[in-house]
């Protein structure tokens, strides 16, 4: 069915501007990268719009007058079924609509600031059937790039596996923001964890993983969280965290962010946090030049932000590694057979035309916590009853305030400002800004409303919150990854109170109202307002999505509790390390890359000497 008519109702088309009539071709484009669930789902709300505007006036919503489809969004009061499925549908629309009206102004490329380092590169097309090598690498994201240049510069011959594609930096300047974002997020950034309520949880896929499309953002693990996992899980690679936490940064390049590029929305977080008296600080960024082009989340076409890419993998190319791209794994191979138990032969791809062997005795699962433990069932390596559990996913939720003086939140770092001030309480705040419509924060209102929040989006500041949760979740299949969540009752309280102070910051920055992200009120014009309606709001109205998977694969000591050892060695079987986010043994409360990198090299460096 044609997503003309729902879009022209939705964003209330009335022919003044030409940038709308695109929307419904850029919208099918990010509906094909999308998972069948998710374009099943927006052509049916599609149909049943239009279903219910013939139903009132006897035409389709394309054939109406812009004051008719108003009139139909308008008398949909009574199907809050109908009206809470257009608001899901909404998100993608304002991806297209954001990236349509972002072309329209002619936005100036940003100037390359670096050539890409180079790789050795070979799609998956190109390789040999049957090879040999020291040890295989399943991902080239933050554990899987570390663990390669670990093992490569102590001798190894490696080879590293990648199931999405190598993009330049240059290739990212060619390209529009929303291009990029189909194609480097797995299932076009729409995989969901199912449960109560759904969550949105975007990961990367591409030479680098998830670190090419992060914020850039480089916490350093809190020594409490480090303790923790220690103590209580014996996870002792946590003891010697400290200078492996120094080696990432100074392969990063991690530096606190100057203020000239931090753009008004980082300076409109400090404003606040400081009338309050909060903790707040420009945050420590692996972007060294940033250009302040707020386009993290969707590859820097700088070259600015040294995902590992750019600051590890060339090492590890350097050093011997190979790197074989498009590349999914189906299995690892195992030597049952072998005196002393079974232990790692090898892995098997595949590709169009036949499968790919390459034998190597050691085998470094680091696909990310979504993808690892569905490849060691398929390996025949799923049998400890933990394994899949334990998954920590950093729930968030996102507020804006709109301010009397224009913000244009996308003129600056993407995530530049850090607010601690409750994070003790397991609530960290950070003032983040996206590409137009990317964000996780969704404009209010249908048709006209949400019209004049797009034309008005230069006002707006956005925060967005994401709190340390208890381990909720499940990575469950085999050939196809399933995830389950279900938030945790303490966690939705953090939720609560995250948005209670990204609201008492904006208003004390000068905000004239902050728009909630809560359907039922999405205003309030004062604290107190905002108080009255969190009183009577949960957590499963928010608009949440969720970022950072940890935990699947958990390492410690306890062989009842924890899939892999404590020094990351799968349990029953020889010659597989875990060297990803699966690894951490529990939430790390901040952004995770520092964290991952540290366990990876931590693991590796624990089977080199042993």
């Amino acid at each position: 069915m044609s997503l003309t008519g729902l879009v022209a109702a939705l964003i209330a088309d009335d022919g003044t501007a030409d940038w709308p009539a695109r929307v419904p071709d850029r919208l099918d484009t990010v509906l094909a990268s999308m998972p069948p669930a998710a374009r099943t789902g927006v052509r049916a709300a599609a149909h049943g719009l239009d279903t219910y505007a013939r139903a009132r006036t006897g035409r389709g919503l394309a054939t109406l007058t812009p004051s008719e489809r108003q009139s139909v969004l308008d008398g949909l009061g009574t199907h809050p079924a109908l009206l809470a499925l257009l608001d899901v549908v909404k998100v993608p629309v304002l991806l297209a609509a954001g990236t349509e009206r972002m072309l329209e102004h002619g936005p100036a490329t940003p100037p390359l600031t670096r050539q890409d380092p180079a790789l050795d590169c070979t799609p998956a097309r190109a390789w040999p059937a049957r090879s040999t090598a020291d040890a295989v690498v399943i991902g080239s994201g933050a554990g899987g790039a570390i663990a390669a240049r670990t093992l490569a510069r102590a001798g190894l011959d490696v080879v590293v596996l990648e199931e999405g594609r190598h993009h330049s930096t240059e290739s990212f300047g060619r390209s529009t923001p929303l291009d990029r974002f189909a194609e480097l997020y797995r299932n076009g950034g729409a995989t969901v964890a199912l449960g109560n309520p759904p969550l949105l949880l975007p990961v990367g896929r591409a030479v680098g993983g998830t670190t090419v499309v992060n914020s850039g953002t480089c916490y350093r693990t809190p020594d409490h969280v480090l303790a923790r996992w220690s103590t209580d899980f014996g996870f002792t690679l946590a003891d010697a965290f400290g200078p492996r936490l120094d080696e990432a940064e100074r392969t990063l390049k991690v530096a606190t962010q100057p203020l000239d590029v931090l753009g008004n929305n980082g300076r409109v977080a400090l404003d606040g946090a400081r009338t309050l008296g909060w903790r707040a600080a420009p945050l420590r960024r692996n972007a060294p030049g940033c250009k302040g082009s707020c386009q993290c989340v969707v590859g820097c076409p700088t070259g600015a932000k040294q995902s590992v890419q750019l600051s590890v993998l060339p090492d590890a190319c350097a050093a011997g590694a190979r790197i074989v791209t498009g590349a999914r794994v189906e299995r690892v191979l195992v030597d049952a057979d072998r005196p002393g138990g079974p232990r790692a032969a090898g892995v098997r791809i595949r590709r169009e035309g036949g499968a790919i062997e390459i034998l190597a005795p050691l085998v470094v699962v680091a696909a990310g916590a979504l993808e690892s433990p569905p490849l060691l069932r398929r390996s025949g390596l799923g049998r400890h009853p933990r394994l899949g559990h334990n998954l920590s996913v950093h729930p968030a939720t996102s507020v804006a305030g709109r301010f009397a003086e224009p913000v244009t939140a996308r003129e600056g770092v993407l995530q530049s400002v850090g607010v601690e001030e409750h994070h003790h309480e397991g609530v960290l705040i950070e003032a983040t800004a996206t590409p137009p419509g990317m964000g996780s924060f969704a404009l209010p209102g249908l048709g006209d409303e949400l019209r004049g929040e797009l034309e008005g989006a230069h006002r707006l500041a956005t925060l967005g919150a994401m709190i340390a949760d208890r381990p909720s979740g499940r990575v469950l299949g085999r050939d196809r990854t399933l995830l389950r969540y279900d938030l945790d009752r303490r966690d939705a309280g953090r939720l609560m109170r995250a948005v209670r102070a990204m609201g008492e910051l904006l208003f004390a920055a000068g905000a004239e109202e902050v728009l909630t992200g809560i359907s039922a009120t999405p205003r309030v014009h004062s604290l107190a307002q905002l108080d009255a309606v969190l009183a009577d709001t949960s957590a499963r109205q928010l608009h949440l999505s969720a970022y950072h998977p940890t935990g699947t694969v958990a390492a410690g000591a306890d062989p009842q509790r924890f899939p892999a050892d404590a020094t990351g060695r799968l349990r029953g079987v020889s010659g597989v390390l875990v060297a990803d986010a699966s690894v951490l043994p529990g939430c790390p409360e901040v952004n995770p890359q520092l964290t991952i990198m540290a366990a990876a090299l931590a693991v590796m460096e624990a089977h080199l000497g042993s």
